[in-house]
């Protein structure tokens, strides 16, 4: 019996009756405490059970104060636990000692403690950000759910105890990771009981849909899932106990269940995990691709997953598919259908380039063809790594604007950074590019030092033993998810405003350096004065050839912007192990780069949301057909980045609309690739709709759009972000 009669707070309990040992297993035990009292329902029609398990590890609401969201970071919301005191004063000496301990826990605060003050600067700034922000998410992650299916908790439990023998010294590790499938267990035999007992009260069809519930929890999880309903099941409670994250390759570790499974009652299924999928925002599930001897691994379940996302166009789960050279021209066929409905979906990743740019890193082709994506297009290893979450970004045009304005926000005024000299001192461009390359240099160390310091901060105060289970590397090392155990552990930082910072580059190398038509002051002045009485020069400026239209003198700068970046991430080491990689993904944080960044070379004025959302052209910009887009943005070279390099292209529904249409996307989709493009989002849309969906947005309620490496409901996204999409060239084919 322990110290606490209640369990209101049933996962600080557990960690504070486990004082004695070590973190991880504290995290353990308090997660085995929230299996036995965390409040569960099932509703009489439900087809799974597991829908209301723990908040979510990306949400902060919930009823209790204090949350670890299973290892993903501490949360502590004193608000709530003082709620608490007041809401149940029978048990306040015990919430206030529960509120007294876990006091300066929340890894956020504990990350922004050790935060410089150039780093906070930065942050504020829209400079760009590292790690503390996203500390209590601990980042998406991509466990192997194939693992239970296949083994179920019981033979996970004697690979646990193999190594418990082999490593005595880290016996306190292994009994932590033996508490989590407990915990999982535990949650699985109370939905089995609630089923049985709820069935008792019901008949016909609901009946004997909960007795399927209950007949399939009394098997799984505790072994191996013997058909698709089986396997979906005990999915979906590892997944919800896990946190709602990335279900990564579906189609590869539950195609044997699928295929054990009657054509009808596999159809039913899969329907009733996407209303799940959607209803919870689970993240990113990947399809298609190949293994390391180039084979396609697509499968009947991938064609099955387009069909399911096809009827019911929704915005959730964000699905990816890898293609190849071997790609069957019938899958290629079903996703551009699928691109057609106007979810965004699925985005194309190309094995051809992905896989040579993990290989380049160090991963062996045996598992860079195991990749999948996380989130929202971060890459990782299925089942092997802890590398594809957001670190940190860099905003290469605000790292422009403050060498411009010798370290001083042009909006503010304010000091946000460290000079780099007089702009007007520079004869040369390649004297300013230098300086440029310095600034990016100075703010890629703050936030590459604020993500190790959020790396540290998590792995020493919220280990992760659930998905310590999950990893490859972290049972056999003896270590955590967090802490090196995964057999990868590079990390991600994404550049921000590629677009944007090349038309400046270029504007100014010409005007300034080439043509002398302008001298660097009369420019700064106009940037100052947002134009006004410099029409003439911000003309010139703003018609000047812009990225993105297949032009020499433009794109040279892209390449060497982009690769800038790109290589001196990799000159950066990780907490996790490994190094520091980047790529492209604005999210939805497009526009509000935009109204951060001052007037520019480029000809964009102060508080203009237009903002480059992916590494392709500024939203409006390239006007020369797709062909052009592509031959720009495949100058760089796409093996540099690693975490996901995202290409926006928006197309008319008219193009999709007929199958030439259609067959034309599909060839400009595979000379991309062949050129060197790694990845392609599509946005099929009518600007008529969306102008007419921002005006009367009740009309619209159901219009999906691509975001950055999301999709999302339009009438969910702010107004700036809206007109970002609108203005996103509207190509044809």
């Amino acid at each position: 019996m322990g110290k606490f009669k209640n369990n209101i707070e049933a996962f600080a309990v557990g960690y504070m009756e486990a004082e004695h040992d070590d973190v991880g297993y504290r995290i353990s035990s308090g997660m085995l405490n929230q299996a036995k009292h965390h409040p569960l329902s099932l509703d009489e029609n439900a087809f799974f059970a597991g829908k209301d398990l723990p908040v979510p590890r990306w949400r902060t609401d919930g009823p209790q104060g204090v949350r670890n969201s299973h290892g993903n970071g501490f949360v502590v919301r004193e608000d709530m636990l003082l709620a608490n005191i007041k809401k149940y004063p029978e048990f306040a000496y015990e919430l206030k000692e529960i509120y007294e301990y876990f006091k300066g826990k929340d890894t956020t605060d504990m990350v922004n403690a050790e935060a410089s003050d150039l780093a906070r600067s930065i942050a504020k700034n829209k400079l760009g950000w590292g790690g503390g922000q996203y500390a209590w998410t601990g980042g998406h992650g991509n466990p192997d759910y194939g693992l239970i299916i296949r083994n179920g908790t019981d033979g996970l439990r004697r690979k646990i105890n193999d190594y418990k023998a082999k490593n005595p010294e880290k016996i306190v590790f292994y009994e932590g990771l033996l508490l989590t499938l407990d915990a999982i267990d535990i949650y699985a035999e109370r939905y089995g009981k609630m089923a049985k007992e709820l069935a008792k009260k019901c008949d016909g069809e609901q009946k004997k849909r909960l007795l399927r519930i209950a007949s399939a929890l009394d098997f799984v999880p505790k072994r191996p899932a013997r058909d698709f309903f089986e396997a979906c099941q005990s999915f979906w409670l590892l997944f919800t106990v896990d946190g709602i994250d990335s279900p990564g390759r579906f189609d590869q570790y539950m195609i044997d269940c699928y295929r054990a499974s009657e054509e009808e009652d596999r159809r039913e299924c899969l329907e009733e995990l996407w209303q799940l999928f959607h209803s919870a925002r689970a993240w990113n599930l990947c399809i298609g691709g190949t293994d390391e001897n180039w084979q396609d691994e697509a499968n009947e379940l991938s064609y099955a997953i387009l069909e399911v996302a096809r009827k019911y166009k929704y915005n959730t789960p964000n699905i990816t598919m890898r293609v190849s050279r071997n790609t069957p021209k019938e899958l290629l066929i079903s996703a551009a259908m699928t691109i057609a409905t106007g979810i965004g979906m699925p985005s194309l990743y190309n094995d051809e380039v992905v896989c040579a740019a993990l290989e380049k890193i160090g991963i062996p082709p045996c598992d860079s063809h195991d990749y999948c994506m996380n989130g929202c297009n971060q890459i990782d290893i299925f089942g092997k790594s802890h590398m594809g979450l957001e670190d940190g970004e860099v905003c290469l045009a605000k790292c422009l604007e403050g060498l411009l304005f010798e370290g001083r926000n042009q909006i503010s005024g304010e000091v946000m950074m460290p000079s780099a000299g007089d702009p007007c001192s520079f004869d040369t461009y390649e004297e300013l590019f230098e300086a440029y390359k310095k600034m990016v240099e100075l703010v890629t160390d703050e936030v590459t030092e604020m993500a190790n310091i959020t790396q540290r901060i998590c792995a020493e105060h919220s280990p992760n033993p659930m998905r310590s289970v999950f990893i490859e590397g972290c049972i056999e090392k003896g270590l955590d998810y967090k802490n090196k155990g995964p057999l990868y552990g590079h990390a991600q930082i994404l550049a921000e405003g590629i677009g944007d910072t090349v038309d400046s580059l270029a504007a100014l190398k010409y005007f300034v350096y080439d043509t002398k038509k302008y001298k660097m002051d009369e420019i700064i002045k106009a940037l100052e004065a947002n134009f006004e009485g410099y029409e003439e020069l911000w003309h010139d400026l703003d018609s000047f050839p812009k990225f993105g239209n297949d032009d020499p003198y433009v794109d040279e700068i892209y390449r060497n912007v982009t690769e800038h970046f790109n290589r001196y991430l990799q000159t950066k080491k990780a907490f996790r192990g490994g190094i520091f990689t980047g790529g492209c993904s604005t999210f939805q944080r497009a526009a509000s780069y935009g109204i951060a960044l001052g007037a520019m070379p480029s000809g964009k004025k102060r508080g203009d949301a237009r903002f480059a959302d992916s590494i392709g052209a500024v939203p409006g910009c390239d006007t020369k057909g797709p062909t052009a887009l592509i031959k720009s943005v495949t100058n760089a070279d796409h093996t540099l980045a690693c975490s996901g390099n995202v290409l926006q292209m928006k197309f008319a529904k008219s193009v999709f609309g007929t199958e030439k249409g259609m067959d034309a996307f599909i060839s400009l989709a595979k000379t991309y690739f062949s050129l060197g493009g790694q990845q392609l989002s599509i946005n099929v849309v009518s600007k008529e709709e969306l102008l007419d969906a921002k005006k009367h947005p009740e009309r619209h309620k159901d219009l999906v759009v691509r975001v950055g490496g999301y999709s999302d409901y339009f009438n969910n996204l702010e107004e700036g972000l809206k007109d970002n999409i609108i203005e996103r060239t509207m190509l044809g084919l």
